[in-house]
């Protein structure tokens, strides 16, 4: 890393994929804020115990003043807020035809507004600190057509968001880059058994991607190593997007030619 006193701010931090962003990076030397709506006390204390900083704070990542309140404690604490990770979201697996308002609302009140209020608060902090990087967590659902009508929306706003952001504040210093995971082994995904199975057979790595494998991408878009990389995105899919279509296809011709069951 750059600067060992520098802060990334993760929203939800708490678990799951925020958490292995958390751990991930703070072992790269950052300091660490997660936020959150549900209690990162136990993420902190973890990584207390193996040396690193961290902090906890309480935030609704759809609500505006939240976002402000933070950026105010942050200023407040004085601390050097060099990189936002934009990880908080809600997922909503249903069509077009069977999704409520409230349903709808929901998704994009987390995946996009919430984005966009980050950044919103952030950015300044960020600025002012001499600049750094913003890692939004889109999907690879932002990057082809879904069958769930609100997450593709959102992601696809985050997407959009992203590349308009890297525009906006590139005079700051600031790089804003997307990350496009796929099938990740997360809480997101608990229960949705044959979903898994049936995406599997079109991933050609055959398997569900770790939380890890994600964080490694965060990691090297908050690093130097990225410096020349802004509006850019990286896909975490074992393959899916980029060939999971033909690779299905043909293991289905297979089954077909040789009699067996698809």
């Amino acid at each position: 890393m750059d600067d060992a006193t520098a802060t990334i701010v993760i929203t939800g931090g708490s678990r799951g994929m925020g958490a292995s962003h958390a751990i991930s990076l703070a072992e790269a030397g950052w300091n660490i804020c997660i936020a959150d709506i549900t209690n990162g006390n136990e993420v902190c204390s973890q990584l207390h115990k193996l040396g690193y900083n961290a902090s906890f704070y309480e935030l609704d990542v759809t609500n505006s003043s939240s976002w402000n309140d933070l950026a105010n404690v942050l200023l407040e604490d004085k601390q050097r807020i060099y990189g936002l990770v934009n990880n908080a979201g809600v997922s909503f697996r249903k069509g077009i035809m069977e999704t409520g308002d409230s349903d709808w609302n929901r998704v994009i009140d987390v995946n996009l507004s919430g984005t966009f209020y980050g950044m919103r608060a952030i950015a300044p902090l960020i600025r002012d600190s001499g600049g750094g990087s913003i890692v939004n967590i889109s999907s690879i659902s932002g990057q082809i057509g879904y069958h769930a009508g609100a997450y593709a929306a959102s992601k696809w706003g985050v997407r959009g968001l992203t590349k308009t952001a890297a525009a906006e504040f590139a005079s700051w210093g600031i790089r804003v880059n997307s990350i496009h995971p796929g099938l990740i082994e997360t809480p997101m995904v608990d229960g949705a058994d044959a979903f898994v199975s049936s995406s599997i057979e079109s991933i050609p790595a055959a398997r569900a991607g770790s939380p890890k494998e994600v964080s490694h991408g965060v990691e090297f878009l908050m690093s130097s190593a990225s410096s020349y990389m802004t509006a850019s995105e990286i896909t975490i899919d074992g393959g899916l997007t980029g060939g999971g279509t033909y690779w299905r296809i043909n293991h289905e011709a297979d089954a077909r030619s040789n009699g067996g069951d698809l």
